[in-house]
């Protein structure tokens, strides 16, 4: 049952040669030493059972609490936020202990909005209340170190100790490995998209606790409002639920199996996955085996955004988690860069009323953080996105002297050069990139 469990941490060890997986995650309030044994050893039947009790236990739910108020969000149908909630959490928290209890909690609707995707585009995202937010934390708790037992090392996607730069490095080990024709697949509207019925058979395959089922499969047919508009889905999981991640790497998982019984080495962030082969009748064998996954499962592959291709050739690149590979470069993905010069437009509105040191200041933390995550694109990303924030500044320099212009004249470099804005303390993702090299 566990020989292909994924080894998170080889520092401990059970024994000589078995390496124990890293459960510091875990909540302990929840999992104690016992319970963190069997998901080692395996539960008789593989199911677990009488699960309810440990999600309305009160330390449970202060657990969940606590993430949810870190976490912060929008207030759901109700109005209520997660102020107004704090202010009689307790007396809150003991009525959702007693509701799930007694079997009487029953979700609210679920508020959905539309939020910026790109240069006009939006995706949907669902926002349950508080309360709600508060037993979909507690359920993850409970269940999210029983499905981590059973997934891929090479899913990366809402895991906990895992991330987008992860995966962005075994993508990189397996190019300069020569696995270099990849199938770059594409699914539909999947969260939007996964089939209700096969969702809770894929977990019940490991959960036996009844109530536990109905609580997930209330939470899938959720009422959803949108303005005026009201309407029960008929599949998928809600984007923005506390539960969802969770939820949808289960159902994915069975494809993350096929991939690696095949020999294929697929890398998966959440619906965002590539195969990485190392000849072309292998990529165009894995699309084959992908196509017939997805229509057996219920979901769709996008045919304009699923391709095959040689990313050593121009054309044939492709796109992951922000980057371009393509040609033996990794660079700033098109719609990554849009994204962030749109950000950077909104922060530097041509308008009076705010000094250059304090604009700088709200730049600084934006800059940083795109810097971090995109250190190692073509060093001429960093020049030109340098350049673009400086003629954005000289624009408000200009606007403050009543001149129009986009400040990229040689009188405004000569009057505010590079230097100038060094001084204010401007984060420069030039300076940083050479920086970073001559650290490595």
């Amino acid at each position: 049952m566990h020989a292909n469990l994924p080894q998170v941490s080889e520092t401990a060890t059970q024994g000589e040669d078995t390496p124990m997986r890293d459960w510091h995650w875990v909540e302990a309030s929840v999992w104690t030493e016992r319970m963190l044994a069997a998901l080692d050893n395996g539960v008789k039947g593989g199911k677990w059972f009488s699960l309810i009790d440990k999600v309305y236990r009160p330390t449970t739910l202060r657990a969940a609490w606590g993430r949810v108020v870190r976490n912060r969000g929008a207030a759901g149908v109700d109005r209520q936020s997660v102020d107004a909630f704090a202010a009689h959490a307790e007396r809150y928290l003991e009525e959702l202990a007693t509701a799930i209890r007694s079997d009487t909690y029953r979700p609210q609707a679920i508020k959905r909005v539309e939020i910026p995707k790109g240069p006009g585009q939006t995706r949907p995202l669902g926002i349950p209340t508080v309360k709600d937010r508060v037993v979909q934390t507690a359920v993850r708790m409970v269940l999210e170190p029983i499905f981590e037992a059973l997934f891929s090392e090479h899913s990366y996607g809402f895991r906990p100790g895992r991330g987008a730069k992860d995966a962005l490095r075994e993508v990189d080990g397996l190019l300069r490995a020569g696995y270099c024709h990849v199938v770059d697949a594409d699914l539909a509207s999947y969260f939007d998209s996964i089939p209700h019925a096969d969702l809770m058979a894929r977990v019940r395959e490991h959960i036996a606790d009844g109530r536990v089922l109905r609580l997930l499969a209330s939470w899938l047919t959720q009422e959803v409002m949108a303005g005026l508009a009201r309407w029960t889905p008929s599949g998928g999981t809600p984007q923005g639920a506390t539960i969802s991640p969770l939820l949808s790497n289960l159902y994915l998982h069975p494809l993350d199996v096929l991939m690696a019984e095949q020999g294929y080495r697929m890398v998966r962030y959440a619906d965002d996955f590539v195969v990485l082969c190392q000849t072309a009748e292998q990529a165009r064998r894995a699309l084959v085996e992908i196509r017939e996954w997805v229509e057996a499962n219920g979901l769709t592959l996008h045919a304009d955004k699923t391709h095959v291709g040689d990313c050593r050739q121009v054309g044939q690149g492709f796109d992951f988690l922000g980057y371009r590979f393509e040609a033996g470069q990794r660079r700033v993905r098109k719609k990554s860069w849009n994204a962030m010069t749109q950000k950077l437009r909104h922060k530097t509105p041509r308008t009076k009323g705010r000094s250059m040191a304090s604009i700088i200041a709200e730049l600084n933390p934006l800059l940083r953080g795109w810097f971090h995550y995109f250190k190692h694109a073509h060093p001429m990303t960093f020049r030109k996105l340098d350049g673009f924030v400086r003629r954005r500044l000289r624009s408000i320099l200009r606007s403050y002297e009543g001149r129009r212009g986009h400040g990229h004249t040689r009188t405004d470099h000569q009057r505010w050069p590079n230097a100038y804005f060094a001084q204010l303390g401007l984060f420069t993702l030039t300076e940083a990139h050479a920086s970073a090299c001559r650290s490595r």
